[in-house]
């Protein structure tokens, strides 16, 4: 195995990649505390409300749902997360 080195660009655009990656992983977590609202679910939020949210819609699996990619799971609530944004509280 050879010690390869990255150029200081790359380190900069792998930082970039994973930031905005956590950025999405937020925003699917704060609008999981919006479908539990709505929902009206107890004890539930966050991703889990996510994940909740999916199984009842499409009578999934819990760890079918649970397997899935952030990814998977935002195209899902493409309709639901239309024109929504960060509510002002959770923008930090």
């Amino acid at each position: 195995m050879t010690n390869a080195h990255r150029t200081k660009e790359q380190y900069e655009q792998t930082q970039r990649l994973h930031a905005e990656l956590g950025k999405q992983a937020y925003s699917l977590d704060v609008f999981g505390d919006e479908l539990a609202e709505r929902e009206k679910y107890k004890g539930v939020s966050g991703i889990d409300a996510v994940h909740l949210y999916i199984c009842l819609k499409f009578c999934w699996k819990p760890s079918d749902v649970r397997a899935m990619t952030e990814q998977d799971l935002r195209f899902l609530l493409t309709q639901e997360m239309h024109n929504w944004i960060l509510p002002k509280e959770a923008r930090v």
